[in-house]
């Protein structure tokens, strides 16, 4: 019998995570993750709003009715059904929710960054499937070609004695939010972050088909890992994979050379 996948549900406010994935911030927390069929966390802060239990759902915060979207997670929660879902390549983009104020809240004019660096929106899919853990043992998703086709690259490579570790997968927008707060909480400005974190909803990941990439005893997301065996195997293989160096140099968006940021480009 076929194992059943593990897969992330995606809704603008909520994640519905599958059980056994997230780490417990309390007893409590342990106790209730131990059991629990899938997660709901909501996305601007990570926090778990609910647990699904062979017994019924079980809230975890006050209130649970009154969460942003919570009757659009409920929803989803009700239809899913990992057996019917088994295999199923069809992926939907969510809505834009919330992105334009994102956007205002950090002063960036949509239109006027979107013609200078000639990046484009990107909506977060609706599903996406688990690609083992990255280097920090967290689980990364990806869109289900994506998540396969990055299991089978990293196979191939180790066959070829490479080393390749994932570094981080898809991101929401809340999250990217979140890296331009922590950054200008540090002191830097919005200009440069951008010249290497894209604007929320402009940035690869949040589309599940971006990934960075790293190998072990070589510092995450540094320039120097072009000079790593493993940079060199991407170069000669990963094509073939269907993924792509998205940002090399001199390119025309404004980023800053990633020889770690590889895009899946399959269907």
């Amino acid at each position: 019998m076929r194992r059943m996948p593990k897969v992330l549900l995606n809704t603008p406010d909520i994640e519905l995570w599958p059980g056994g994935l997230l780490r417990a911030r309390s007893n409590h927390d342990a106790r209730v993750l131990s059991r629990a069929v899938r997660v709901l966390r909501r996305k601007r802060d990570g926090r778990y709003l609910a647990a699904e239990l062979p017994e019924g759902l079980m809230p975890l915060v006050p209130s649970l009715q009154r969460e942003d979207g919570i009757g659009e997670a409920l929803d989803v929660l009700d239809s899913f059904s990992a057996h019917q879902r088994w295999g199923l390549e069809r992926v939907y983009d969510l809505p834009l929710a919330r992105l334009h104020e994102h956007l205002d809240q950090l002063g960036i004019a949509e239109d006027d960054y979107a013609d200078r660096t000639g990046l484009s929106l990107v909506a977060e899919p609706d599903r996406l499937d688990f690609a083992g853990f990255d280097r920090f043992r967290r689980p990364m998703w990806l869109r289900p070609g994506a998540a396969r086709a990055w299991l089978h690259l990293q196979a191939e490579a180790l066959r070829d004695d490479v080393v390749l570790e994932s570094i981080s997968g898809y991101r929401s927008h809340d999250y990217q939010l979140g890296i331009f707060e922590r950054k200008l909480a540090r002191g830097q400005t919005v200009e440069e972050i951008l010249t290497v974190n894209a604007a929320p909803g402009f940035s690869e990941h949040h589309g599940g088909r971006a990934l960075d990439i790293g190998t072990p005893d070589e510092p995450p997301a540094e320039e120097s890992f072009e000079k790593t065996r493993a940079f060199a195997w991407l170069q000669d293989n990963a094509e073939g994979h269907g993924f792509v160096l998205s940002y090399p140099r001199d390119n025309p968006h404004g980023i800053v050379y990633e020889p770690w940021h590889w895009c899946w480009r399959g269907g």
